[in-house]
């Protein structure tokens, strides 16, 4: 059964939300100063991200919705307890310097070019429509996907199946009709591929180590591998 469509990530996958998280909140302690107990501000921002990625979990576990895994991060930075009220006031100036640093990665909108009369497009994301859709629309790019689906609607997140087949109910395609791209390789890639679809593994960074993983290392790279595929009848570059 051949691919007919490409289900995107957003974060780290099209959008660089590291660096437009980092260079915000940058900005924002520049602004209100950095809590004590840190020797840098560099210091600050790696704590920053580590808090973010494990409240991000829980967010995706379920163990907390999407407003509280904001307030928990907040708390877990300043390392005091804040109000709900409290907290998300400081994290909305944040959130301020945050969307001022929002960008596509540069490879983007070239292999969407490449890619938009062979395959239809879609995202499947572990946030909210309110924060994704308007991203893309701030973005430029709304209009290149036919459907955003996301966890705090559906009320399941990646890796879970349920996530991915939702995505694929959207488009009113067969799972092995779709190919999943994202940033992570348990969440996205991996995930992906447990639920049927072909998952691959967008490796920024270079990590590698997956070799169970279809994998590229820029989007320059995913028309090579999807016509590579074995049922587009070429040789198969998915091992």
């Amino acid at each position: 059964m051949a691919i007919r469509a490409v289900l995107w990530d957003i974060d780290d996958t099209i959008f660089d939300y590291s660096g437009a998280d980092r260079t915000g909140m940058r900005a924002h302690l520049e602004r209100e100063g950095f809590p004590e107990g840190y020797a840098s501000l560099e210091r600050a921002l790696d704590a920053w991200k580590a808090i973010t990625d494990v409240q991000w979990a829980r967010f995706a576990a379920g163990e907390v919705d999407f407003q509280g895994q904001r307030r928990e991060r907040v708390r877990a930075f300043l390392g005091r307890w804040l109000t709900d009220g409290e907290a998300d006031a400081w994290f909305g100036r944040h959130a301020a310097h945050y969307e001022a640093a929002w960008a596509l990665f540069p490879d983007v909108l070239p292999v969407l070019d490449r890619l938009a009369g062979s395959f239809r497009h879609a995202v499947l994301s572990n946030s909210s429509i309110h924060n994704q859709d308007r991203k893309l629309r701030t973005l430029g790019v709304r209009d290149r996907f036919e459907a955003v689906v996301c966890a705090v609607e559906i009320g399941v997140s990646k890796p879970d199946a349920a996530a991915f087949h939702a995505a694929c109910e959207a488009l009113a395609l067969d799972p092995r009709e779709v190919a999943y791209v994202g940033n992570e390789p348990d969440i996205d890639a991996a995930g992906a591929v447990a639920a049927g679809l072909t998952g691959i593994w967008l490796d920024r960074a270079g990590r590698a180590g997956r070799p169970d993983l279809a994998r590229i290392t820029g989007l320059d790279e995913l028309p090579g591998l999807l016509a590579g595929d074995t049922r587009f009848g070429a040789p198969d570059t998915f091992r």
